[in-house]
C-alpha cells in the first residue's frame, strides 16, 4: 500500500498513517468514533454525519465493484486535503487529517468511471483551513517536461563530448589528464538524476557498481564510469583501460541516439527531486560509491544541481501550490555552499575520509534537511486524475 499525504490546517505536507498489522494508527485526537465513509459510484462519501474541525481519521469503505481512488475536496475550487489510491473493492482504509473551518466533499474516482463528487460537508467552530493542494493534470506537466526532455538532451550532447575526451586520454596515456576528464564527464552524467528511467539499461552500463556482482571489481559486469575510475586510481594499466573507456563511449553514444525516442514519466519528475537527495546520503555522503578517486562529495554536489534543473522546469507548477518553495530554495543553495566547501583550492575534493567531524556533520545536516523539504514535492507534483 502506498502512504500518502495530507494536509494539516497548518498548510504542511505531511505523510497519512498507514494500516499497520490489521489496525490504525490514530492521529493525536482521533477515536474509534471517527466516521466509515463509503465509496461508490452510487453512494460516494455517504457516512459523514457528524462534522467537526481537528484531527480525526475517515474510515473509506469501497462498497462498490470496482477499485478506486478518493480524494478529499474543496467542491468549489477542487483543492485536496486528502486522498486514497487504489482502494480495493470490499475493502477499509484510513484515511487521517486535520480539518480547519470550510466545505470538504468526498470525491470518488472509480476504475473505467467518471469522477463522482458526494455531498458538500460544512467544518467550523475550528482552526481556519490552511491551503491544500491544487491537483496537477497531465495537461499541466506537457510543457515542465518538454523543457526537461530539452535540458537531458543538452546534457547527453555534453556527456557525449566529456566522455570522447576522456576517451583520447585513456587511449594517450595520460593518466592526469585521464583523470580529469573522467570527474568532469562523471558528474555531467550525475546531473541527469531525473532521468534514469528513462535511461532504461543504459544506466546501469554507464554508472553501475559492483552491487550484486559476484566478482566485485573483477567482474566482467562491472563497467562504465566507476570500472573506469577503479582502474584509473589504482594504477591499473592504460592500455589495458582502454576497452573499459570505449565501452562507457558507445554506451553514452547509444544513450545519446536513443534517447528522443524515450519518455520521461511525468510521475519521476517531482518524485526523483527527492530521491536524488535521498541516494546521495545514502550512497555519496557514505562513500559507498568511492572506487579510488575520492569525489563522492563532487558527485553530491552534482545532484544538488540536477535537483536544481528538476525545480526550474516545475517551478510553474509548483509555486502557486507549495507555500514553502522558498524554503527549498534556500536549503537548496544553503547545501550547495556546503558542499563546495570540501573543493581545494587546487580544484580536487575532499575525500569523505578526509572531512573533520564537524564538517561531516555540517554536510549531513543540511543534505538531510534538504531531503525534507524536497519531500512534499513528489506528491503535490504528482499528476491526477480529477474527471
Amino acid at each position: 500500500m502506498r502512504t500518502r499525504w495530507v494536509v494539516s490546517s497548518a498548510g504542511v505536507a505531511v505523510l497519512a498513517a498507514a494500516v499497520v498489522i490489521g489496525f490504525a494508527v490514530w492521529p493525536d485526537g482521533a477515536s474509534a468514533r471517527d466516521p466509515e465513509i463509503q465509496i461508490s459510484r452510487s453512494a460516494c462519501g455517504r457516512g459523514w454525519t457528524d462534522p467537526r474541525a481537528g484531527a480525526q481519521t475517515f474510515h473509506l469503505r469501497n462498497t462498490g465493484t470496482v477499485t478506486a481512488e478518493v480524494d478529499l475536496i474543496d467542491p468549489a475550487t477542487g483543492v485536496i486535503y486528502g486522498e486514497v489510491e487504489g482502494l480495493g473493492t470490499g475493502t477499509t482504509r484510513p484515511l487521517p487529517v486535520t480539518l480547519g473551518n470550510g466545505s470538504y466533499a468526498f470525491r470518488c474516482l472509480p476504475e473505467d468511471s467518471a469522477a463522482i463528487v458526494g455531498p458538500t460537508v460544512t467544518v467550523s467552530g475550528g482552526a481556519d483551513r490552511g491551503p491544500g493542494v491544487a491537483p496537477v493534470t497531465q495537461n499541466d506537466l506537457l510543457a515542465p517536461l518538454k523543457n526537461y526532455q530539452a535540458h537531458v538532451t543538452a546534457g547527453l550532447d555534453q556527456l557525449v563530448a566529456g566522455v570522447t575526451k576522456l576517451t583520447d586520454a585513456v587511449h594517450g596515456g595520460d593518466r592526469a589528464a585521464s583523470e580529469s576528464a573522467w570527474l568532469t564527464a562523471h558528474l555531467t552524467y550525475e546531473r541527469l538524476g531525473a532521468a534514469y528511467n528513462a535511461f532504461g539499461d543504459s544506466d546501469s552500463a554507464i554508472n553501475g557498481t559492483t552491487d550484486g556482482l559476484p566478482g566485485g571489481v573483477a567482474d566482467p559486469g562491472f563497467t562504465g564510469f566507476h570500472r573506469l575510475e577503479y582502474g584509473l586510481w589504482h594504477n591499473q594499466d592504460l592500455a589495458a583501460l582502454r576497452a573499459v573507456a570505449d565501452r562507457l563511449d558507445s554506451a553514452v553514444r547509444s544513450l545519446r541516439k536513443s534517447f528522443p525516442d524515450s519518455q520521461v514519466d511525468p510521475r519521476d519528475l517531482g518524485l526523483r527531486a527527492h530521491e536524488i537527495v535521498e541516494n546521495a546520503l545514502q550512497f555519496e555522503l557514505t562513500a559507498r560509491t568511492d572506487y579510488g578517486s575520492g569525489t563522492t562529495l563532487a558527485t553530491a554536489r552534482a545532484n544538488v544541481d540536477g535537483v536544481q534543473a528538476v525545480l526550474d522546469v516545475l517551478r510553474p507548477v509548483l509555486a502557486p501550490r507549495y507555500p514553502r518553495l522558498s524554503t527549498v530554495d534556500s536549503w537548496m543553495k544553503r547545501t550547495g555552499k556546503t558542499l563546495d566547501g570540501a573543493r581545494r583550492v587546487d580544484g580536487s575534493w575532499t575525500p569523505v575520509s578526509g572531512l573533520t567531524a564537524p564538517q561531516r556533520q555540517k554536510i549531513n545536516g543540511d543534505v538531510s534537511e534538504l531531503a525534507e523539504q524536497l519531500a512534499p514535492i513528489a506528491a503535490i507534483a504528482e499528476p491526477r486524475r480529477i474527471s
